[in-house]
């Protein structure tokens, strides 16, 4: 084993980056539930310190909010111990700014969730959910740094990755992470149902969106949402959502057949490839059966972890590639 190796250490980042992704998916139970504002101050909870609220009062959407909270805190705290023991104890000058970059991102997402509450403004979710994402490629990225593969890479012999290959999963990524900022915008919009069918829209390739047409999807929608009714820019936004993502299933089938080209088919890479594939199509599926069951909360969720899933499978890869072919190349 590697003498630089630090197994607690390792252990302690894959600890912070599955909390992280944990808190993901309890973000979006507080979204899929309408339970963003169900405590109204922040960082109180309803007068109390957070941490000591009545478990009685734990009941409704404030148990969603309030647990997604103390999670919150967790995380924070896991990353600000991390950051301390990159800094003391690894011997990598750039890992120790990755452990600063990750609590200073940590602090800002707390504080862009609080002032999400404090200003009663909705739009502060979409920031605070891209940072959410960018948030978890980090952490995971830091666990990737601190791992036994990381360190046992460098005395191995590497073949570097072709780089047609790494820009086109490389960008594929991005296009992920743009369509999860597409859609946080939907979701805090609260207008993940402005089309009420799959995979026609409104049963029409393209969905009409002249003000009476509108007007008539809005009569059309159950009586539950009828209080936020929908806009022609809100059917054309999630119409661009579902083009981009057949764009990306495209790109991510694209990559996992160029991989088995130009690595093979048994090359870990590859394999990795493949299994983006996979997560891809249940990402279709589960925004297929968002749509089906009426945004069910549980279904809306497991679709935003997906989507994380997707954007950090193909962080990892890129990150992994990278380290193969600068080791390659000397």
């Amino acid at each position: 084993m590697n003498k630089n190796y630090q197994p607690a250490l390792f252990w302690f980042a894959v600890l912070n980056a599955v909390a992280t992704f944990l808190l993901i998916g309890l973000g979006g139970l507080v979204t899929s539930n309408e339970a963003g504002m169900s405590v109204p101050d922040w960082p109180t909870t309803y007068g109390y310190n957070m941490f000591f609220f009545p478990i009685h009062q734990w009941v409704g959407g404030i148990f969603f909010e309030h647990t997604h909270r103390l999670l919150a805190s967790a995380v924070g705290l896991l990353t600000t111990v991390l950051a301390v023991w990159l800094w003391a104890k690894d011997p990598r000058p750039w890992l120790h700014w990755t452990g600063i970059a990750a609590f200073f991102l940590v602090i800002l997402q707390g504080v862009l969730g609080g002032l999400r509450v404090k200003w009663q403004m909705n739009y502060l979710g979409i920031p605070h959910g891209a940072v959410a994402q960018a948030f978890l490629v980090l952490t995971c990225a830091m666990a990737l740094f601190t791992s036994h593969w990381w360190w046992r890479s460098a005395t191995e012999k590497q073949v570097a990755i072709p780089r047609g290959l790494y820009s086109h999963i490389l960008w594929v990524t991005v296009l992920i992470f743009g369509q999860l900022i597409i859609a946080a915008t939907m979701r805090h919009q609260h207008a993940g149902l402005a089309i009420s069918d799959f995979p026609m829209a409104h049963g029409k390739v393209w969905p009409d969106t002249s003000p009476e047409a509108i007007a008539r999807y809005n009569t059309e929608r159950p009586p539950s949402t009828s209080y936020n009714p929908i806009t022609a820019f809100q059917v054309q936004l999630q119409m661009v959502h579902r083009f981009v993502a057949y764009f990306i299933f495209l790109g991510v089938a694209a990559a996992a057949m160029l991989a088995r080209k130009k690595l093979g088919g048994q090359d870990p890479l590859t394999k990795f490839a493949f299994f983006w594939l996979g997560l891809l199509s249940l990402q279709i599926v589960l925004g297929a059966a968002t749509i089906w069951s009426n945004k069910a909360a549980d279904v809306a969720t497991g679709h935003v972890m997906v989507g994380a899933l997707a954007l950090l499978t193909g962080a990892i890869w890129c990150l992994v590639a990278r380290r193969r072919t600068q080791l390659a190349v000397g």
